[in-house]
């Protein structure tokens, strides 16, 4: 493909071999004057703004220069320094999306440390594992809240120093409890330009960058080990994939024209990377929408160009907007109707005259609100950490909201492969990225998992400059990760003849029925997406003769369709799930979703449940990723009743 030629070939001072310190300091000084951050006011108790930065207005964002970022990352770094940390010693942001972690980041790798992550949601427990299992020293909080989740655990620790990015009280009396404030104006003082150099310059690709900890979802979490080197290539990687390169023409491009909207958890990989690292390299503008509870506020203050995010908030998007044309039976109408125009449009090879006229109708009802809901400005959005619904993707396509899936793991630093702005594949992955190698091992996988393009299923292997070379302190689960210097990846994939990759499942999540026969849940739970009675579904049946599911109603759904029919529901969520006539609207959506799949994928059966999985119920990981073991103990009972036992 002409496309793939070019990436190999494009040139570009973002582009090449170096740290992420450096990679920082040149795209700084590239764009000095351009915008690098914005922050929004109301939000945090910042101890940083006030004697750093200007306060934003409540509710409004604030810009920060590429030049003042600078000028804070590497005061905060002469501060850190200044606080004791040497090159290698781990440090852990315990923190939300925001400007300062962004901040913190880049000036801990500027000291020379090695930065690990941690989720807001941990609980102590969790925190302990966290920091104790890399050895920190010492560990950025949010605010007083995390402050304290740390410090109830810190005689299990070896911490000298805790700092928290808002201000705090009552801790006036320990001199290694400190603000973020604090460390910069300790880094005002210590700061020497050519010691700051010094620093930069002894640090190698091959140093140790950052310990990110895998999410949890088959047991205890491992450190991954990511060197500057593996991040720094996925960076070229991804930027030759989505850069301004001379063959695009008026193909959308990340460059210093994009403003991006980042609201995942930088303690993610994905978020780090995409949303964090490529965009700074770029010179690109990152907006922060620091809450989630705000998050369509803050896609119209920000009117960003493109952001990433994982297929849940996807779907919930789509919800909103479907819930808001359910307002009135006329606008409910419409809506359907367009949906199902944008959809016939974007699936039609060469649509026609009359196709053409009802998209340009069916754009000015429906499509261009829902453009300008999400700011006016979007070029496209990337789709990673999960698969995503091809009918869901389909449609935000026929929208003009581009959705550009791809894939990766904390392991791979993390994109693997990514759809093309130039040609995007609906239900795919996207083609490896440059400078990566991929192999299929078919030795995974049953007969009924076979290719339907023609190409190749199985487990996915990758080696690459962007692949880690382990687990820290894990060496027999690093060795088991490999297999002949190839990365096992764990997902079974199928490769189609045009290089283009299809997610198919988790190969350890793979249900093997009793009878043989294999079913991959995740596109049975995907068909669930753009059902209105249906929140989440999870599929089960390993070991069983048929595969049944778990089901979360949408309630607010349900109670209108019951008012509407004349039914008297109880207020408990409980008593709606055991409700007869609630089961048979819920069939009617499982039926429809059945239409779609083998006989042996067909749900037989299914559960009613009335709480939604979620990160707060320990049943989702802070990725969105279904906790598949937590439901399955949490449910025992349901599905017991469900295979007769």
């Amino acid at each position: 493909m002409a496309w793939q030629d070019a990436e190999a070939a494009f040139e570009s001072d973002v582009l090449g071999e170096t740290t992420i310190p450096r990679m920082f300091e040149a795209s700084a000084g590239r764009n000095a004057e351009s915008v690098a951050q914005r922050y929004k006011g109301g939000i945090y108790d910042r101890s940083l703004t006030g004697p750093v930065f200007p306060t934003a207005p409540d509710g409004e964002y604030a810009n920060l220069s590429y030049a003042r970022m600078r000028r804070s990352v590497r005061r905060l770094a002469a501060g850190f320094r200044d606080l004791g940390v040497e090159a290698g010693d781990r440090v852990g942001i315990f923190a939300n999306t925001r400007m300062e972690w962004a901040q913190t980041d880049f000036a801990l790798l500027a000291a020379g440390g090695v930065v690990t992550t941690v989720y807001t949601g941990s609980s102590p427990d969790q925190v302990e594992y966290l920091l104790d299992d890399p050895g920190a020293t010492g560990v950025v909080v949010e605010n007083g809240e995390l402050l304290e989740r740390v410090l109830a655990v810190e005689d299990e620790l070896d911490l000298e120093f805790v700092v928290s990015m808002d201000e705090i009280d009552g801790y006036g009396d320990r001199d290694d409890v400190l603000t973020l404030a604090q460390v910069h104006e300790r880094g005002v003082g210590a700061f020497d330009v050519d010691e700051y150099e010094g620093w930069l310059d002894d640090r190698a690709p091959d140093d140790l960058a950052s310990l990110i900890y895998t999410s949890g979802t088959t047991g205890q979490p491992k450190g991954v080990q990511l060197t500057h080197r593996n991040f720094k290539a996925n960076v070229d990687q991804v930027y030759r994939r989505f850069g301004p390169r001379p063959d695009k023409g008026d193909t959308p491009a990340i460059d210093t024209d994009s403003e991006a909207i980042s609201f995942l958890p930088l303690a993610h990989v994905f978020e780090r990377l995409s949303g964090h690292f490529l965009m700074f390299a770029a010179g690109a503008t990152v907006g922060y929408a620091e809450s989630p509870d705000t998050l369509q506020e803050d896609f119209g203050l920000l009117q960003p160009t493109t952001g990433a995010s994982v297929p849940r908030v996807y779907e919930k998007l789509y919800d909103a907007i479907r819930d808001q044309a359910a307002e009135s039976a006329v606008r409910e109408r419409i809506f359907e109707w367009a949906v199902d125009v944008g959809r016939t449009y974007q699936a039609a090879d060469s649509p026609g005259i009359g196709l053409r006229a009802k998209r340009t109708v069916a754009d000015r009802l429906v499509f261009s609100q829902v453009r300008e809901a999400l700011g006016g400005n979007i070029e496209f959005l990337i789709s990673g950490g999960g698969s995503l619904s091809p009918d869901l993707a389909e449609l935000f396509h026929g929208m003009g909201i581009p959705i550009l899936e791809g894939y990766g793991l904390t392991e791979t630093a993390p994109v693997v492969s990514v759809n093309p702005p130039e040609e995007p594949e609906i239900g795919t992955i996207g083609p490896p990225i440059h400078d990566e190698e991929v192999r299929i091992d078919s030795t995974v996988v049953a007969d009924d998992l076979a290719a339907k393009s023609g190409g190749e299923v199985g487990e996915l292997l990758v080696r690459g400059p962007n692949v880690t070379d382990g687990y820290w302190n894990r060496p027999e689960e690093t060795e088991d990760a490999f297999r002949d210097g190839w990365f096992r990846t764990g997902d079974v994939v199928e490769q189609r003849p045009d290089g283009y990759i299809a997610f198919r499942e988790r190969s350890k999540q793979l249900l093997v029925l009793s009878t043989g026969k294999n079913v991959a849940p995740g596109p049975i739970e995907d068909a669930f997406a753009q059902h209105s009675a249906v929140e989440q579904c999870m599929a089960i049946g390993d070991g069983e003769k048929f595969v049944s599911a778990l089901i979360v109603p949408n309630e607010a759904h349900v109670r209108e369709w019951a008012d509407d029919e004349g039914i008297d529901l109880s207020d408990d969520s409980q008593e709606l799930c055991e409700n007869p006539r609630v089961q048979e609207h819920i069939q009617e959506t499982v039926a429809t979703v059945n239409e779609n799949f083998e006989a042996h994928e067909k749900i037989k059966k299914f559960a009613l449940v009335p709480e939604e999985f979620t990160e707060d119920n320990d049943l989702l990981t802070p990725t969105m990723k279904k906790k598949r073991r937590n439901v399955l103990d949490r449910y025992a009972d349901e599905i017991d009743r469900l295979y007769g036992r």
